[in-house]
Parts: structure tokens; sequence; C-alpha cells
């Protein structure tokens, strides 16, 4: 597989970016729904959160990283096979998705940030705390946080089956490019 992407396909550092931030995303709501249910008493009761927030810390770093990757680095034209409704569609899925991606976490810093102090991340470092004190800081981006997560990882997963779609009804080489199979 090539490092850089092509006119017909992704390189690999496209699409471990893409499959990393899959995981995280589906793993981080995963983590996010179990945290909430756990007592003051359960070992987890500290441990889960400060896991998902240094998580969450990272994968903006990768969405960062992702973004700067997809300007500097021409993305795969799209297949002649494709309406321009259909690539209309995908151009607004996928800003869909990075808009929410950013939301979620912004909103998740919001809240953790909402009473002055840092993010930890790992024990390594810490993010400072630049914007608290708004009026229902933690609430609002509470609210925020949970309702777009919802929506994100429902999203996600019309993604995934959009490009399920695309595979085995169209026979395109959709899911394939993303997976930095097909022609070079």
């Amino acid at each position: 597989m090539q490092l850089l992407n092509s006119s017909n396909r992704y390189g690999w550092v496209s699409v471990l970016i893409h499959w990393l931030v899959a995981v995280a995303v589906f793993a981080l709501f995963g983590l996010g729904l179990w945290m909430t249910d756990l007592s003051y008493y359960s070992e987890w009761y500290r441990t889960a959160p400060a896991l998902h927030k240094s998580v969450g810390i990272v994968l903006f770093a990768v969405m960062l990283l992702r973004l700067l990757w997809r300007f500097f680095t021409p993305q795969p034209a799209a297949l002649s096979s494709h309406s321009t409704a259909v690539q209309l569609l995908s151009r607004l899925g996928h800003g869909a998705l990075y808009l929410g991606l950013f939301v979620v976490m912004i909103s998740g810093y919001l809240i953790s940030t909402a009473d002055g102090r840092g993010i930890s991340v790992f024990d390594l470092f810490e993010i400072p705390a630049l914007i608290t004190g708004l009026p229902k800081q933690a609430d609002l981006a509470g609210a925020v946080h949970f309702y777009v997560a919802w929506a994100l990882v429902i999203f996600a997963g019309l993604h995934g089956l959009a490009a399920l779609k695309h595979h085995f009804i169209d026979r395109d080489a959709t899911l394939k490019r993303m997976l930095g199979c097909g022609p070079k």
C-alpha cells in the first residue's frame, strides 16, 4: 500500500487515521455510556472519566492532523459511477461527521474545565482550562456532548452502512479505496 493518496485510492496514512478515529469514536461512546452508571465506590469511578478525557484529547490532536493531511494531500477523485447527488451527499456527510466530532470534543473540554481545572492526559501533561465560568457551562456543554455524541454515532453507523451498500449492492470501489485496496 502506498503512503500518499493517489487519484484512485487512499494511502495508508489516510486509511490508518480513518480507522483509528472510527475505533476511538465508538470506544469513547461505549466508555462514556458505561461510566455514567458507575457508583462512587466503583474502582473505575475516577479511572474511566480520566481515560475518556485522555483519549478524547488524543483524538482531538489526531483530528487536527487529519484536517492538515486532508488539506495538504489530494483526495482521490470521485468515482465516475457516482452521480452528482451522491457526490454532494458524500461531501455533506463527511462534513457533518467532522463537525460532529469537533462539537463533541469541544463540548467535552468545556464540561471538564468548567470548574477551572485542566485536563490531565494520561498523567503525562495537562491541557489548561482556558474557558471557565460561563453560565451553566458544565450543564449546557454536557447536554450538547450527550446529544451530539448520540447523533455522531448514529450517523457514523449510517456512514458504515452506506459504504457496505456501495460495496455489496453497487459493487463499486468506495469501500476498497478506504481499505487501501484497488487500482493505484
